[in-house]
């Protein structure tokens, strides 16, 4: 069994279509010790054909349309964040505090993008948060050179902050964490088919292939890389995505411009505003959930209490570490997934850890979580009832170290293999709100598929939130 077959399966899906899939394969695109760009190949692979196979069921097609998988497109892809250009500036992915520190007894790495999690982690490490020089570097890498690396991750983790401890993959796999996570499936599932059916003209017949998820209303709830990749695929394939986030904490420009293609961008406070959220979910399809296990429950907002409101829903729910084991609670990014997982050491050393090419964690987590829920729209083609689905980091990193299988030595594996001669093949350029961007096409490709996303991503928050493609005065 290949990856494709396997993850298709994962899916819930038909193996008599996976012949619809061919692939490109091209040496030199995101080289690294662990089999990253086959997991990359394979994520966007059922993608395509998760969008092909609801494209042409919808469309009433007798057959699924051709799927190809271009491994150029797809490196392109899963560096999308490194590509963006806004007015020829490139963007700043990381903050000066975002980053591998040398500890009394080994590394941790930590990352302090967003302004709460800076003060928590200087709160942790007893630095003052005030101004500080040079972003407070020299004395945060003071603090933790006197420091074990898992008192560190162990402090900064329990004031709410991002620090954790590198580890090789044979002191993860004994871990309780890693137990909890291999003990699940890559993808969870869990079936209402008996909750009601949502409003067939949403999941009927008479869309056109080329998008696939016509009508479906998608409620955004995902923040940083893997939640709002898998939106924007959905955004493509047509569906219209409402994206939310909290008043006064907002996105970080260049993530925000790299992945809010095709969507609307409202501020609603959830807790101050529940009815306007009751409004939204009465007439929502999917909705999408990325925060950290537990956040939304206490809102009444869990994935099992959205399925019971609105019959027929389907929610898919993005963690880092998981909805179970001893880090359930913990928040988490992919560069930080990397590191206690085994990946860092890896991919570098004991004594200089590495990183993988691409977040890889996030992107193909992304696309995957995207398939799920187009698998589940094409189950509610057929009348099947409310889902919800999880997928975590921490298990997609547990595919990626254990379960990917590399690309044979073998010159004619593959459907055709081609050169690798840059990404400016599989890159674009158009005008925004947010002024003009140079970004990286969507590897999602098939027959009749569409070409590009329908608008490019306007202001943060500048939209109503409400249903309804209704332009902002302020774009």
């Amino acid at each position: 069994m290949t990856d494709m077959d396997g993850v298709w399966a994962a899916l819930g899906g038909d193996p008599a279509v996976l012949p619809r899939v061919s692939t490109v394969v091209r040496s030199g695109v995101l080289d690294a010790r662990l089999p990253v760009r086959e997991l990359a190949r394979t994520c966007v692979g059922v993608c395509a054909l998760a969008a092909a196979e609801l494209g042409a069921r919808r469309a009433g097609l007798a057959e699924v349309p051709r799927v190809r998988v271009d491994d150029g497109a797809v490196g392109t892809a899963f560096v999308s964040e490194r590509h963006l250009l806004i007015d020829g500036r490139a963007p700043v992915n990381f903050a000066p505090l975002s980053r591998f520190w040398r500890t009394a007894d080994g590394w941790v790495r930590t990352h302090a993008n967003y302004p709460h999690h800076r003060e928590r982690l200087l709160s942790a490490l007893g630095v003052p948060v005030g101004e500080l020089p040079d972003e407070g570097v020299p004395a945060v890498g003071s603090a933790l050179a006197e420091r074990s690396s898992l008192e560190v991750e162990e402090a900064v983790c329990a004031a709410g902050g991002l620090a954790f401890a590198l580890r090789t993959p044979k002191e993860w796999a004994a871990h309780e964490q890693a137990a909890a996570v291999r003990e699940r499936p890559l993808v969870e599932w869990r079936r209402w088919d008996g909750a009601g059916a949502s409003r067939a003209r949403v999941f009927g017949t008479g869309a056109e292939v080329s998008a696939p998820a016509a009508g479906v209303r998608v409620l955004d709830l995902t923040r940083v890389i893997a939640g709002p990749v898998a939106t924007r695929t959905l955004a493509l394939l047509g569906a219209d995505v409402l994206r939310i986030d909290p008043p006064g904490m907002p996105e970080i420009l260049d993530q925000h411009a790299d992945t809010g293609f095709g969507k609307r961008s409202a501020t609603l406070d959830l807790a101050a505003d529940p009815k306007a959220f009751e409004a939204l979910l009465a007439q929502a399809d999917v909705v999408v959930t990325g925060y950290r296990p537990g956040a939304l429950d206490r809102l009444g907002l869990s994935p099992e209490a959205l399925v019971e409101r609105r019959p027929g829903l389907v929610v898919a729910q993005l963690s880092a570490w998981g909805t179970y084991g001893p880090w359930a609670g913990r928040r988490g990014f992919d560069s930080l997934v990397q590191v206690p997982t085994g990946i860092a050491a890896v991919e570098g050393s004991l004594e200089r850890p590495g990183a993988l090419p691409a977040q890889a964690l996030d992107h193909g987590t992304g696309y995957l979580l995207a398939a799920a829920v187009l698998r589940a729209l094409t189950e509610r083609v057929d009348g099947g009832g409310g889902r919800v689905v999880r997928l975590a980091l921490a298990r997609t990193a547990a595919w990626l170290t254990d379960g990917v299988e590399p690309d044979p030595d073998s010159p004619g594996s593959g459907d055709g293999r081609a050169d690798y001669d840059g990404p400016e093949a599989w890159l674009a350029e158009r005008d925004s709100p947010l002024g003009r961007l140079r970004y990286a096409r969507s590897p999602v490709s098939f027959e009749g598929g569409p070409e590009d996303w329908t608008r490019p991503p306007g202001v943060w928050g500048a939209d109503e939130a409400r249903w309804g493609r209704v332009e902002s005065s302020r774009h």
